[in-house]
This record gives structure tokens, C-alpha cells and sequence, in this order.
């Protein structure tokens, strides 16, 4: 499994999150605390969001712990809305095109989980997808097939109905196939103004999810985000929490969307036309 996180609010370093915490994102590429894979050293990303509608991205395979570049550029990087994921691979080959977030147009995406059994669906999901988002594919994973699946769903237009549609593809998909292995999904996914994240699966167990906002998010950096001072409006939704004050931070219960925007979070629960199992 992977680590993530994604950040919206007022201005900060990325190195506020990915290197300064107790539980940092590299941290957590070497030692994650909640994950069922300890170390997620398959390569690693970030997206940040500037001046222009689309992001910018910054992916390579080597281990985040161990890219003297990922921290210049974290030094460097000050943005209000950005993405980081840490990769361990769950079968598919370690390389740049594999590596999260991905991008298309003006939207990211980034995922922690897998379609167990991905081998016996992945033909049926690939014809699914419409052409123009098919031919943009780059990469080999589950995740990438997940979220070209949004994009041909209606993404752009209805983000709640594309995870939704998503969601009940996939699934029915798997159960068609008897996949053994369950189906778990906690992703994120932003236009550079809201976040959404979604956590679900097909046995209950989805990979973990929380989020923190205002004093919480500065606390989790030792009360300063490299000098400007995080508001209210500022928001983290990630895999694992920065630090072990559990005050900081909310779990996002199973089945459940959220949304972030300008501060204010809304938690919703995942309303899908799921089939029967068999």
C-alpha cells in the first residue's frame, strides 16, 4: 500500500509536510505507522498547483527518503494546494509513468489500495474507458485505470457522480470476475480548487483516512508553516496523521466522500447502486 497527502489553504513550503513533522511523508515511506506495508520505497510524487489552471508534477522512482532533489525542490516549492504520494507497489513495474499523482488537464489524482484480482478485470475495465482518456494513458496500474474511468464518468462535470459511477463499475466488475482478493480505495482527486477523497472497498477494511484543518494542521509542524501563519482555512486530508495528538485529526468513516473547499469540510456518505454479492 502507499502513503499520501493533500494540502489546500493558504500558502506553504512543501517541505512543511513531506520533512518537518514526527510523521512526515518521507518519514512515513520508511515507517509507516497505519499502512500494511511498513516501508513504500516504489518511487513517489508531487503536483502543485500555481499560477497556471494545470499542475505542475515532479516524479521519480527512486525512494523519497533518498532524492536529494524532492528536498531542494520541497525547500523551493510554495503553493496553497498540492499533492504527495509515496509509492509501494502492489505488482505493477516501478516506474516514472506509475508513480502518483497523475494528471489530466486540470485535474490530479492519487490512490492507496488495489483491485485485488486487477488481472482478471483489467480487459473489461481498459474497454470501458472512453478513447480520448484511454489513448492518454501512460502507465500499467489499477490506479491510472481508476482514474481514466472518472474522467469518462464525467469528472469535469460531476465529480460526485463520476467516483460514484467509478466506485460501481469497478465493483461490479470484480464480482463478475470472482476476484478472491477484495477491492480497497482511498484516493484523492482535485480541479486545484476543491480536494475530494473518497475511502471505500469491497470488504470493510478500507486503507485508513483522516483530515485535520486551522490550528490542527499548524500544530502537526510545530505551530509554523515556514513562517506565514495557516488559518482556518487550511486543510490536510491524508493516509496517516503528522504526529500522534489524536486531537488533530478526524477518520473519515468507511464508504464516506470528502470534500474540501476554501476551508470548510463536508463528509458525506458514498451513495452507490452496488450489485448483489454472490
Amino acid at each position: 500500500m502507499c502513503r499520501w497527502l493533500a494540502y489546500t489553504g493558504r500558502p506553504i513550503y512543501l517541505e512543511d509536510f513531506l520533512f518537518k513533522p514526527e510523521n512526515s511523508l518521507v518519514t512515513q515511506s520508511l515507517h509507516a505507522r497505519k499502512g500494511h506495508t511498513i516501508t513504500n520505497g516504489d518511487g513517489f510524487g508531487v503536483g502543485w498547483y500555481g499560477d497556471r489552471p494545470e499542475p505542475g508534477l515532479f516524479r521519480d522512482i527512486r525512494p523519497a527518503w533518498n532524492d536529494e532533489n524532492l528536498r531542494s525542490i520541497a525547500e523551493q516549492i510554495r503553493t496553497g494546494h498540492f499533492f504527495a504520494h509515496v509509492r509501494a507497489s502492489t505488482g505493477t513495474s516501478i516506474s516514472r509513468a506509475n508513480c502518483h499523482p497523475f494528471q489530466h488537464g486540470r485535474w490530479m489524482f492519487m490512490h492507496n489500495g488495489q483491485i485485488g484480482g486487477f488481472d482478471r478485470v483489467a480487459r473489461e475495465l481498459d474497454f470501458a474507458i472512453a478513447p480520448d482518456f484511454y489513448r492518454a494513458r501512460k502507465g500499467t496500474t489499477d490506479s491510472e485505470t481508476i482514474f481514466l474511468l472518472m474522467l469518462t464518468y464525467g469528472l469535469e462535470r460531476d465529480p460526485e457522480a463520476a467516483i460514484a459511477r467509478t466506485l460501481e463499475h469497478v465493483t461490479a466488475a470484480h464480482r463478475a470476475a470472482g476476484c478472491a482478493d477484495p477491492f480497497r480505495f482511498t484516493a484523492a482527486f482535485t480541479d486545484g480548487r476543491r480536494v475530494y477523497a473518497a475511502r471505500y472497498s469491497t470488504d470493510a477494511k478500507s486503507p485508513t483516512l483522516f483530515y485535520g484543518c486551522g490550528t490542527g494542521v499548524r500544530a502537526a509542524v510545530g505551530g509554523d508553516c515556514a513562517g506565514d501563519q495557516s488559518g482556518a482555512d487550511s486543510v490536510l486530508v491524508l493516509s496517516e496523521p503528522l504526529d500522534t495528538d489524536t486531537s488533530h485529526w478526524t477518520s473519515v468513516p468507511e464508504a464516506s466522500l470528502l470534500i474540501a473547499d476554501h476551508g470548510k469540510i463536508d463528509v458525506r456518505r458514498l451513495e452507490l447502486r452496488l450489485p448483489q454479492a454472490a
